[in-house]
């Protein structure tokens, strides 16, 4: 609570100082950052398509493709997935349904309470998840040389991104 109560007088989270950044600039950035975000989500989604037709995988999209990813070996329910904050209620509800029928996904009613579903990947959903990691691990083999992003980018920047979530998160919470 006390970074919040800092954040609403000015001071900035993570350092317990003023910023003494020129405002314009300041917004300027901000901005960019808002549509860079939005565009990286976009450009991934893109990425896993691609990859996907290059497979052959025509019968999922690439939001379907990144759920099984994140889904991975565990056993969840649908609200876990949404609170992670990875899908929205409608989108992960759909999809969810869609991969059932497709039978990337099994999903079970609790024994302890049977309104809950609790959902987890069947062989070919382990599969696309199993080709989106090799996407991943072949990608981090070129990302510092090809792309110029080296370690200590990458930690800057998810720290970066931690605080802004962190940041959001307390907008929500607290309806700064």
């Amino acid at each position: 609570m006390a970074a919040v109560e800092r954040a609403m007088v000015g001071a900035v989270i993570g350092r317990g100082e003023k910023s003494q950044a020129d405002p314009s600039a300041l917004r300027a950035s901000y901005l960019q950052l808002l549509h860079l975000v939005e565009r990286l989500h976009r450009q991934l989604l893109d990425v896993i398509k691609d990859e996907l037709e290059r497979l052959g995988q025509t019968d999922i999209n690439s939001v379907q493709a990144l759920l099984l990813y994140n889904i991975g070996d565990a056993e969840l329910t649908p609200g876990e997935l949404r609170s992670r904050g990875h899908y929205l209620g409608s989108n992960v509800s759909y999809n969810l349904k869609q991969l059932v029928d497709k039978g990337y996904i099994r999903d079970q009613r609790s024994d302890v309470d049977r309104r809950s579903k609790r959902v987890s990947l069947t062989a070919s959903g382990l599969n696309v998840r199993d080709k989106l990691a090799e996407l991943f691990e072949r990608q981090l083999g070129s990302v510092e040389l090809v792309g110029g992003v080296d370690i200590q980018m990458m930690e800057q920047t998810n720290k970066s991104l931690q605080r802004l979530e962190r940041f959001w998160a307390d907008q929500v919470r607290y309806r700064l």
